[in-house]
């Protein structure tokens, strides 16, 4: 069907070298979205202008999503790399601040209370399309919009109770303003062969740290959706971030430093760039 991205200009679709700026009355995808369009009915929209992709400034997919869940400990492999041995059947869900979302090619900031410990996590993200509220796994995917790519930066030494005065606390150490860099595109399901085997890679500083596949996640797509609409609601434009695999920083001491710079790939979505200042 179509990769689709907020842009400062509205919302379009893009090829690859130029986007289609589409005629939808919402200024970005998440407004659309809850505003009750259907991504067939944003791709199926009438072009009123076509701009070299260059020359558009992107806006995350979903700017100000209603909510992000998150999902920790979500590959065998990354579990083992950080002596995780419990296996519990349900999944390890967190809640992340809206007000941490940014767009590739923004920079990442490291707040001055925790700026030693700052971490990577390259993840494949779910957009909601349709309300979602105690959904079977048999209809779960009917309520996705499609894809887009995360990055869950976390501060470790918070996440882990290290600073002096501050409990441990998972959220507060992944909701930081700029901690949630988001696009570049949404990808509708169709865009993909197969929507549950993805090839998800991350490089930092040109150094591929994360290569894995999709179809190691342990709880998939359609599981966790339905899992966490038991949950809570989910609504047109939330977002889902569905855990990163093995290779990030903190097991081996390796954080994020001013001026890194963070590349995730995600076959059929795009690549998320983001520098750190």
């Amino acid at each position: 069907m179509s990769r689709l991205v907020s842009t400062t200009k509205g919302i379009g679709s893009h090829d690859g070298e130029t986007v289609a700026l589409l005629d939808v009355d919402a200024p970005d995808l998440g407004e659309a979205l809850r505003a009750g369009y259907d991504v067939a009915d944003i791709a199926a929209a009438t072009v009123r202008e076509r701009i070299p992709l260059a020359q558009v400034e992107l806006r995350p997919t979903i700017p100000r999503p209603s909510k992000i869940w998150a999902v920790g400990f979500a590959y065998a492999a990354h579990r083992s790399e950080v002596g995780r041995t419990e296996h519990p059947d349900e999944p390890h869900i967190f809640l992340k601040a809206p007000s941490s979302v940014i767009a590739s090619g923004q920079a990442i900031r490291f707040p001055r209370v925790a700026s030693e410990h700052v971490d990577y996590e390259g993840e494949l993200a779910v957009v909601v399309g349709r309300r979602a509220t105690d959904v079977e796994v048999g209809d779960a995917m009917s309520h996705v919009a499609g894809y887009t790519i995360c990055n869950d930066v976390s501060a470790r030494d918070v996440q882990k109770g290290l600073v002096p005065g501050r409990g441990a606390d998972v959220s507060a150490a992944k909701s930081f303003d700029t901690f949630t860099p988001m696009g570049p595109c949404l990808s509708t399901l169709d865009e993909f062969d197969d929507p549950g085997d993805l090839h998800l890679q991350t490089w930092v500083d040109g150094e591929l740290r994360q290569d894995a596949r999709t179809s190691d996640l342990i709880h998939p797509v359609g599981p966790l959706i339905s899992y966490l609409s038991r949950q809570t609601t989910l609504e047109p434009g939330d977002v889902v971030m569905t855990g990163t695999p093995a290779g990030v920083g903190h097991p081996q001491g390796r954080y994020l430093r001013s001026g890194s710079e963070v590349r995730i790939a995600i076959e059929g979505i795009g690549t998320l760039v983001n520098r750190c200042a």
